[in-house]
């Protein structure tokens, strides 16, 4: 199916509706809770670094938010969208659930009265704004600045000084401040001292090692069961030592128990969930159940969680697709997938982690170096996740799989819903 013609769009040929790469980058909070995701579309036709030119899709894309299904991407969090003039002047907005998303303008944008006219009649409607890069306080800004609520700076492209001068012009102005392109906890922590609302970037999934760490009793405990698990130990065995631990009976119930997991009964023991999820389900969750442990002292671990989670079930349906016969293999990659991010998770480096789990070569390659068959896919959805900086490797890694990007985006959406139902059910 084609897509609708736009104005000004540029586009010398239609772009089909699913030719396009998709990714979803979170949002956090000052607690670094999980409040939103940034969607970005790239055209798949065209080379690296294209999501600025790809805006004259995005409307087109999203047009058909019943076949993308926009609300099982960004699930209970809300969606923000790029738009410019071409897409702010057609008929997006009525595939749009106002109430979900935030739409961000973007820098390049020049202001002219239609506009102006054009996002006042939005706002009225019930549609929120952002301001995106903005580097300095200019007319442009100026003039959207009364219909915006959320200001945006890139920190690849501001200076601290500037950061320093224009922060509390827009924090007096009563703005959200958004900081994207946070790489890492210093930047964090430097925002957040500047009073900055909002933060965007992988910081939080970056490990910081920190020598002598322990793990808490709660991970030793399902670390020792998946030890158990691999090791081919008796079921009576794995359910004694599941039992052993109230904290972990009590959580694999509630988890063997979601729509997630899927069962048609309620299951009410743990034998019970042993004889419904099998071994190789049984690990998958204590893995989750990882992520999901500090949540439960009340760290907002819910975006770290949410990523391994996406990573596992992607690289599982991934494998699913390139060999349908083999069940283990599929088995591997969500292993490959979730554990990709113990490192962060442990602050501790991933040769220890796999030091006290035991994985086979192809696990190890594939985490330590990226190498081998799940290395690649590992690379695949890490390239994903960073389509704006990372997007030339990714046809070469689509076609290696045998893969297309209508596939793609139906797998992410399936990993999408899938890893929030998981997140909500664990909190």
């Amino acid at each position: 199916m084609a897509s609708p013609s736009m104005p000004d769009t540029g586009f010398s040929r239609p772009l089909r509706v699913r030719e396009f790469f998709l990714a979803r980058q979170p949002i956090l909070d000052r607690s670094q809770a999980l409040v939103a995701y940034e969607l970005l579309f790239r055209n798949a036709a065209v080379g690296p670094a294209n999501v600025t030119s790809d805006l004259s899709a995005t409307a087109s894309v999203i047009a058909h938010a019943s076949q993308l299904g926009i609300e099982k991407v960004i699930g209970d969090s809300l969606g923000y969208v790029n738009v410019d003039a071409a897409v702010l002047q057609s008929d997006i907005f009525q595939f749009l659930p106002r109430e979900k998303v935030v739409l961000e303008i973007v820098e390049t944008m020049k202001v002219t009265p239609e506009i102006l006219a054009r996002i006042e009649q939005l706002v009225k409607e019930g549609f929120r704004f952002a301001l995106d890069d903005v580097i300095t306080d200019s007319e442009d800004v100026q003039q959207l600045l009364p219909l915006a609520e959320i200001i945006k700076f890139d920190l690849r492209d501001m200076p601290l000084s500037a950061l320093l001068k224009l922060t509390p012009r827009f924090r007096m102005a009563n703005k959200k401040l958004l900081a994207e392109k946070v790489e890492n906890q210093e930047q964090f922590k430097t925002c957040l001292e500047l009073g900055f609302d909002y933060f965007q970037g992988y910081y939080f999934a970056k490990p910081v090692i920190l020598s002598g760490k322990k793990l808490s009793p709660s991970q030793l405990s399902i670390m020792q069961l998946m030890t158990l698990i691999t090791s081919d130990a008796d079921t009576a065995e794995i359910e004694r030592a599941i039992k052993m631990d109230v904290s972990l009976c009590f959580n694999m119930l509630r988890l063997v128990n979601t729509p997630a997991v899927g069962a048609r009964r309620r299951i009410d023991s743990i034998g019970q969930a042993l004889l419904l999820l099998g071994r190789s389900q049984l690990q998958r969750w204590l893995q989750i159940m990882l992520y999901a442990e500090p949540c439960k002292k009340g760290q907002a671990m819910t975006p770290l969680l949410t990523l391994a989670a996406t990573r596992g079930k992607l690289l599982e349906l991934i494998a699913q697709r390139y060999a349908p016969d083999k069940q283990g293999v599929a088995d591997t990659a969500f292993t490959v997938g979730i554990m990709s991010l113990m490192d962060t998770l442990f602050s501790i480096p991933m040769s220890e982690i796999l030091e006290q789990v035991s994985v086979v070569d192809a696990v190890s390659d594939a985490l330590l170096h990226r190498k081998g068959e799940f290395g690649e896919m590992l690379q695949l959805v890490e390239h994903m996740e960073r389509i704006e900086e990372e997007g030339e490797q990714i046809g070469e890694l689509v076609t290696r799989f045998r893969l297309s990007s209508d596939d793609i985006c139906k797998l992410q959406v399936v990993a999408f819903e899938w890893s929030d139902n998981v997140a909500r059910c664990t909190h």
